[in-house]
C-alpha cells in the first residue's frame, strides 16, 4: 500500500549536481525511515544516505560532505541534493522508506544517475 516515485535523475559532468525527489503515497504515518541507496551494474545495492523521522542524516563515507538528504513529512517526500559529482557515483538509485517498529520496508522503482567524466 505504500508507493515511492523517484525523480530527478538524468546525466550530468563530473562536478556538477543533481538533486533526486522521492514522492511516497499510500500508508504513510508513523516512525519511519527515509533513504537512497544505490545499485551500479554488478554491484550490490549500497546505503547511500538515510534520515530519520526527527530529521537526523546519516551519510555513506564515500558521498560525506558532498550529498545532502532531507525530507519533508507533511510532503511526505525526501530529497537528496547531489554535489560535487564524480563518475563513481554512477548507478541507479533508490528511495526506501522503512518503518523500524514495524519492520517492513518498501522500494521505488529507481531513476538512473549518470555521471561523465
Amino acid at each position: 500500500q505504500v508507493h515511492l516515485v523517484e525523480s530527478g535523475g538524468g546525466l550530468v559532468q563530473a562536478g556538477g549536481s543533481l538533486r533526486l525527489s522521492c514522492v511516497a503515497s499510500g500508508s504513510i504515518f508513523g516512525n519511519y525511515d527515509m533513504g537512497w541507496y544505490r545499485q551500479a551494474p554488478g554491484k550490490q545495492r549500497d546505503l547511500v544516505a538515510r534520515i530519520t523521522i526527527g530529521g537526523s542524516p546519516n551519510y555513506a563515507d564515500s558521498v560525506k560532505g558532498r550529498f545532502t538528504i532531507s525530507r519533508d513529512n507533511a510532503k511526505r517526500t525526501v530529497h537528496l541534493q547531489m554535489n560535487s559529482l564524480k563518475p563513481e557515483d554512477t548507478a541507479v538509485y533508490y528511495c526506501n522508506v522503512l518503518f523500524r517498529w514495524r519492520g517492513d520496508e518498501y522500494w521505488g522503482q529507481g531513476t538512473q544517475v549518470t555521471v561523465s567524466s
